[in-house]
């Protein structure tokens, strides 16, 4: 009686994972790419309260790992792309993969050569990322980096690097340091290390990189309370960014397009201890949308983009991008880029940022700038962000 309830017990383990295949299958084949997928995914397990926590992460994990293969493996049904996928982006042997497909969980720890070796299908990298004429990196670097989840990222904030640290010694976490930036494993609760915005900013990587060169030049600003503008502020890691590198010697003006947006800032600025600013909505595609008398030190321009720099995080975006976005991007960036330039002081800075990879939202935009504006290129970078398991960004700095 004992083998056979264990007999039992064991079946009922291994249709778990068929299970959690089949309705994965379920998800995706319903999901069209109209909201994010994490939202997506909510809606789903609040309609389907069957699901425990263990259920919900591992039918989560398989959907994202199904979208980070991006354009590769088109051809193969939604069941055999989401099995391929899991087995590229994970390195760890899994109860899941033992019972879909036992022979590739033998092989989980190999490299990423090893393991497309055992495919029999046709499957190539470089298909994840299809666009490698469009951008200026290494599209096969880019296309790998896709397999896996990029880190969570913050920004010790002036003064608070002890305390910071202290505590992630304490709590035992596994961590990188560079500078004043902390690396942390995707998904770590970061509530539990510190009080967000007032000791550490969430910030990736490189979007702490895109405002180096206001610290090699913040000298220019040490006898002044400089004006500085940020123009399409959003959630305001920028401002709050310059802010810590001028020392709060800023004259801070922020806008955006959406007065939501600035609600949910003012919350986020008193937590970071940031209180004398001004705020206003504009739309920045208007060409009198900021009147012609008003002019700062430095203008930040972080431009609404594809954000394909970033898709290794919402790796849906990928599988659902069109390429004729990018022109459409292109042309708004331009417009907003010149008209918040021309809001730039004689001897200021104009800093123009994106989060794509794309050399028409990026080099061209700069270029268009530099020829049809009074402004002069001091600077400009891709910063790739697969070497540091972050997101990739691109700035350009100019004078006028």
């Amino acid at each position: 009686m004992g083998r056979i309830n264990s007999g039992l017990l064991f079946l009922q383990y291994m249709s778990r994972f068929h299970s959690h295949l089949n309705t994965a299958v379920k998800i995706i084949d319903s999901y069209k790419g109209e909201m994010p997928l994490a939202a997506y995914l909510k809606q789903f397990f609040a309609a389907e309260k069957k699901y425990g926590s263990t259920d919900r992460k591992q039918l989560t994990h398989l959907c994202y790992c199904y979208y980070r293969l991006g354009f590769a493996a088109a051809n193969l049904s939604t069941e055999r792309r989401i099995i391929l996928a899991y087995f590229l982006c994970n390195n760890t042997a899994s109860p899941f993969l033992e019972a879909i497909q036992p022979e590739w969980n033998e092989l989980i720890t190999g490299t990423l050569a090893e393991k497309t070796a055992h495919i029999q299908y046709e499957f190539s990298v470089s298909d994840i990322f299809p666009f490698a004429d469009a951008v200026n990196v290494d599209a096969k670097s880019f296309s790998q980096s896709f397999l896996h989840q990029p880190g969570v990222h913050l920004r010790i904030r002036p003064g608070q690097q002890k305390k910071v640290l202290d505590k992630l010694k304490s709590l035992a976490l596994n961590f990188i340091i560079e500078e004043d930036c902390i690396c942390l494993s995707p998904g770590t609760n970061v509530a539990q290390l510190a009080t967000t915005d007032c000791t550490v900013v969430i910030q990736d990587y490189n979007s702490q990189k895109v405002l180096d060169y206001l610290k090699t030049s913040a000298a220019n600003f040490n006898h002044t309370s400089p004006q500085l503008w940020d123009c399409c502020a959003a959630s305001g890691g920028k401002s709050i960014l310059a802010f810590d590198i001028l020392g709060g010697k800023i004259q801070l003006t922020v806008s955006d397009i959406r007065e939501s947006i600035l609600a949910n800032l003012k919350h986020r600025f008193s937590r970071a201890g940031i209180k004398n600013y001004t705020a206003f909505t504009v739309n920045l595609l208007h060409p009198d949308a900021v009147p012609a008398a008003t002019l700062f030190d430095i203008v930040i321009c972080d431009a609404p983009c594809t954000g394909s720099g970033t898709w290794a995080r919402t790796p849906e975006q990928l599988y659902f991008f069109k390429p004729a976005a990018i022109a459409d991007f292109s042309k708004k960036q331009k417009a907003i880029a010149a008209n918040a330039a021309r809001a730039v002081k004689a001897g200021g800075l104009f800093f123009y940022i994106t989060c794509s990879v794309f050399r028409e939202e990026n080099e061209a935009v700069v270029n268009w700038l530099a020829t049809t504006q009074q402004l002069q290129i001091l600077h400009m970078k891709l910063l790739e962000g697969w070497h540091k398991n972050a997101d990739s960004m691109f700035v350009a700095v100019f004078g006028k």
